[in-house]
């Protein structure tokens, strides 16, 4: 078993969350506001609930756009 495990560390020098931080967080931030949006509509304050709903898709865009500029970087120094 010991074995196995050096070898998905050697296959995995670094952990993808040590190189780009700010993905988990945006991943966080996009479900926080994912959730204020569902609570807000649940309330009947759906004005809000449709901001909210936007400001998701930019979170949820900004995290992609990190995700993908990460995987750009790292795969053109390997």
């Amino acid at each position: 078993m010991e074995a196995t495990n050096r070898e998905i560390e050697d296959l995995f020098p670094e952990k993808k969350r040590v190189r780009n931080p700010f993905v988990p967080i945006g991943a966080l931030v996009t479900a926080g506001v994912l959730t204020a949006g569902l609570i807000s509509f649940k309330k009947g304050n759906s004005e809000l609930g449709q901001k909210l709903m936007r400001a998701r898709v930019v979170t949820q865009g900004a995290t992609v756009t990190l995700m993908v500029g990460t995987a750009i970087y790292y795969g053109e120094k390997f």
